[in-house]
Formats: structure tokens, sequence, C-alpha cells
């Protein structure tokens, strides 16, 4: 690091050159500092503003909603952005140890707080994105930003990427530019257009994995003077499954709010106004986040958002994919987002392009380097494939129900039922959610699978839990 408490880019052979990065939020950002040791310079194109303060942006349609940092992306931010922690705690972004600062109801029980904890960060996506922004821009002098440029097209062949279209948003004529580029990175999320920009450039649209149950949720921000019933935990996560189709997040932010996640089914979506809202909550398979809600005030309104549909778009496996392309982030592998994986997997991209540049000398091919960006979400993918295949309505070319996956979801409902009142359960169970550990974990634990086959689970209070 440098005196200053900047991290430094490596001094590596920059033979990557000009490198164009689609998108500048949080994937694009840390994908361009990945990058950026790499490469003569980058330039990142982003079709909105940046604003001064943090505060919600429309290009990101995720800004108003609760976010986490699991243990998996604290670590890789540790690792790319070591001065980035500090400043998410000098700027109040509480960090929360799960499950012994969390009220979690899973398979209808409280998860005991004695059992082992890993940490998680509960900062506003607008908070995180500023100071991750922050953070790359002041680390890389050869990171430009474009702001207010929509990507409408790629330049190139079905051999070669050479750069991309974009227009300048806001200008009297929008007018048309272009900008090669020796690698174009697409991290421009969910609604990216690479499989029609492909398209245009004669090349096969790839293979796209889709796993959807039409999920809708709402969130809205609150405080309170009082601290009933958080009395004895900072939050609420309550897990919603099968049979019991209400779920719930509430974690507190910086600046002393309580950020408030209802989600529920496509034919019963949490309302978008407050007295609905607080209502609605009035459902969940516990009565303690309705008794905090009710006599909490709104400080926003209510904010729903339906698009949380699993997809994963298998640019690794596509033949005849042109030289000098990568696709990162929402845009390669988007996952239902009450599942909070989204930040930590784009930090998780980053970690493994940097680590494939490093080990192979700033050479890598785009076809090597997507393989590893892929790999990297594999197991967030899994989860959130795993735990919305069993839910109603589920339904996708990615939805696993033959005899063999019946039998596995058998056994991780067992799984399931146990994380409450067994501390080696739950440990195992959370590793996998946090990313820790590979799904298939759970399966190959000698522990785990005796416990979950030939021991009862074991019940937990129904009041709230206490770390005694």
């Amino acid at each position: 690091m440098s005196r200053n408490g900047q991290s430094r880019a490596p001094a590596t052979n920059r033979s990557l050159g000009h490198v164009a990065v689609l998108g500048g939020s949080v994937a694009g950002l840390l994908i361009a500092h990945a990058l950026a040791g790499h490469a003569e310079r980058v330039t990142v194109l982003e079709r909105d503003h940046y604003p001064d303060d943090p505060v919600a942006r429309g290009g990101v349609p995720q800004s108003p909603h609760t976010h986490v940092l699991l243990t998996s992306g604290i670590r890789a931010l540790d690792e790319l952005l070591p001065e980035l922690a500090p400043l998410l705690r000098r700027e109040g972004a509480p960090t929360l140890s799960v499950p012994a600062d969390l009220g979690v109801w899973q398979a209808g029980q409280w998860v005991s707080r004695q059992h082992p904890s890993e940490q998680v960060v509960t900062a506003s996506r607008p908070l995180l994105e500023q100071l991750i922004r922050r953070c790359v821009l002041e680390s890389h002098p050869r990171i430009e930003v474009r702001t207010s440029a929509r990507v409408t097209g790629l330049l190139g062949d079905s051999e070669h990427v050479a750069g991309a279209v974009f227009r300048e948003r806001g200008s009297e004529l929008g007018e048309q530019r272009e900008i090669s580029a020796d690698l174009v990175v697409d991290a421009t999320g969910r609604a990216s257009k690479t499989p029609e920009w492909l398209d245009a450039l004669g090349v096969a649209v790839p293979q796209e994995e889709l796993l959807a149950t039409g999920r809708a949720y709402a969130t809205c921000s609150f405080r309170t003077d009082s601290s009933e019933p958080l009395e004895r935990v900072s939050g609420f996560y309550l897990v919603p499954d099968a049979t019991q189709p209400l779920g719930a997040i509430m974690l507190p932010a910086e600046d002393d709010r309580m950020m408030v996640t209802l989600s529920g089914p496509h034919t019963n979506p949490p309302p978008t106004d407050p007295d609905g809202f607080v209502e609605f909550a009035r459902g969940l398979p516990h009565p303690a986040p309705h008794r905090w809600l009710r006599q909490a005030e709104p400080l926003t309104r209510p904010v729903g958002y339906r698009h949380t549909a699993n997809r994963r778009r298998r640019y690794d496996r596509a033949s005849g994919l042109p030289s000098g392309f990568l696709v990162v982030g929402d845009a390669l592998c988007a996952f239902n987002p009450v599942y909070g994986q989204g930040i930590s997997v784009a930090a998780m991209n980053a970690v493994a392009l940097s680590r494939e540049l490093a080990a192979s000398g700033s050479r890598v091919t785009t076809r090597r380097a997507q393989r590893a960006v892929l790999a990297s979400a594999r197991g967030a993918w899994e989860v959130a494939t795993g735990a919305d295949g069993p839910m109603p309505g589920a339904e996708g070319n990615a939805l696993r129900d033959g005899p063999v996956d019946g039998i596995r979801d058998w056994y991780l409902e067992r799984v399931r039922e146990r994380v409450p009142g067994d501390p080696v359960v739950c440990r195992a169970f959370r590793d996998v959610l946090f990313l820790l550990a590979p799904p298939s974990s759970l399966l190959t634990s000698r522990r785990v699978l005796r416990r979950s086959l030939f021991r009862s689970p074991i019940p937990t209070s129904d009041e709230l839990p206490t770390r005694d």
C-alpha cells in the first residue's frame, strides 16, 4: 500500500492495451480495478451520472433495496481494496455477526444465536458503491470514467470484438460515437444486450439457463426511538420455503435506519404503500417483525421489485465466441436478489480474474478468463437455484426435477430442519449460504450426513433467541 493508505496496482506487464468496460456500477468498477494493473489504460462507459451523495440512482434498480455483503464478499473486497473496510466503518456501515446478532427464523424455528457466527456488512447499496468507486478511481489514474454514455453495440466481427458503440445521453442529437479497445468487458448487469450485440456480429447466441419463481418483494426504510422487540437482536431474517412462502429481511444500515424487505409469491406480493406494507408483515410466520414495524416510522415509500429470475448465460461454452470480449457480473450470472449474493459475487468475479491474470503474466485468453469468472459464481448459482427450485411455480430449463434431484431435495430439507438447533449443521449450512464452501460440502461432510440422516431436529424456543 502507498503511504496514504491507498492500494497500488501491482507492477505487471501491461499487455492488455486499452480496455473498455461497459457499465460503471459495482461489477464494472471492480473489474476495471482488476484489469488496470495489466492494461495501458481502462475506459469505463456508464449510462448514468454519478451522484455526489450516496443516493439511489435510476440505472441501478436494486439501489433502494436491502443489501448484505457476505463474508465471502468481505474477504474478496479486502483482497482487492484493503482501504475500503475502514471507510465503511467510518461512514457508519453496520457489521453483524450471523446468527449471533440476528433473529433467523428457519424451518419453523429460531436459529440458536449460540451457534458459530460469521460477519456480514449491511451498508446501503448507494454508500457501498460510492466508496468502492472512490477507492478504485483513487487507486488507478489509468481508469477513466465516461458517464452518460449509453452503449448500443459492439465493434468488430465474428472473430474479434474491437470496441463499442455508444451515444451521449442528454445530448441534443444523441450523436453516436465509437471507442476502440483491445478488450471489451460487458458489466451492464441483468439487462445486458450482449446476446443481441453478438447476433449482430454474426455470432451464435450462447445457451441461457433460467429458473424463475415469479417471486416479488418490496423494501422500505424505517426508524424508531423504541427498541422493542429488537432489544435482543439487531435485525431479522425470516427464511421463506415451499410450505411457508412469506419472507422478511430487516437489517440496520448507516444513519440509524432499518431497511426492511418483505417478499412473497407473485400471487401475493407485498404492497407498496406504507400501511399495506406493514399489514403484510402480519402474515409472517412469527409476529416479532410486525410488532416492531407497527411502532416504527417509515422514512421512504416502499419500492417493489419483480425481476427475480436466476439467469446464467454460458459464454464459457459458446462455440465461436470472438476474442477480445468478456462478460462479468449480472450480465453473466444473475441471481434472485433476495439471497443477497450480487455484490459479493461481483467481488469474487474480480478476484478470480485478477488471479488468472497474475498467474498467466497478463497473457490469459478471454476464454480462460471467462471460465475463471463463471467458476467464481458457481456456488452462488447452485445456492439460489437450489433454494428456488422447490418453490411453488418454479419453472425454466435450469429446474432440476428428476428422481436424483428429488432425493437431493429431500436430504437438503432434512439439513435445513436441523440448522436451528444443531451447531455443526448450522455452521456447514451457513458457510454454503455465505459462499465460503460449495453446496456439495453438505453431501460430503460425514458429520453433517450423520446428523441430518440419523438425528432428530433439536427444538428451539418460540421466543426471540438470546445469546445466553
